[in-house]
């Protein structure tokens, strides 16, 4: 199987089916990771991608191992030819350990409707996900993952 994860600000396609496969279903893709690119504020991750809702949500660490925040894409996805196309629809949602909460790049979201990377449609999928996403978070019932996944990582 393979992972590419595509984006439109930068316009790129990576390859990313090197990340450890740890689960997968037709509704969950489970996947450890280090970075891309070194970075010196987080060493490593776990993503939970979940299909049917359209987000990504990554466990991330510092070098020391200690849990950071939870970082969410907001996506969609094809699947085709044994291989997952995963495209990070721009805005993203950070929660930290307490419950508090960032909604991050809602101008790129506006820039590249705009520039019309994106269409109207994917630009309200996008908002919609991330409404739905927050409404988890201020309920209390953040990560909306299943214990028994969240227990295998």
């Amino acid at each position: 199987m393979r992972v590419l994860r595509k984006r439109f600000i930068p316009d790129e396609i990576i390859d990313i089916s090197g990340d450890e496969l740890i689960f997968a279903n037709e509704k969950i893709l489970i996947t450890r990771w280090i970075p891309i690119k070194p970075r010196d504020d987080i060493s490593r991750g776990i993503s939970f991608t979940i299909l049917e809702e359209g987000w990504k949500i990554s466990k991330i660490f510092d070098g020391s191992g200690d849990f950071l925040y939870w970082y969410c894409d907001i996506i969609e996805y094809t699947y085709e030819n044994d291989t997952y196309m995963i495209t990070d629809l721009l805005v993203d949602l950070k929660v930290y350990k307490d419950g508090a909460y960032e909604i991050l790049d809602l101008d790129e979201l506006e820039i590249a409707y705009e520039k019309k990377l994106i269409t109207f449609e994917q630009k309200k999928n996008a908002e919609n996900k991330l409404k739905r996403l927050v409404s988890i978070v201020e309920a209390g019932k953040f990560p909306p993952i299943d214990n028994l996944f969240l227990n295998m990582v």
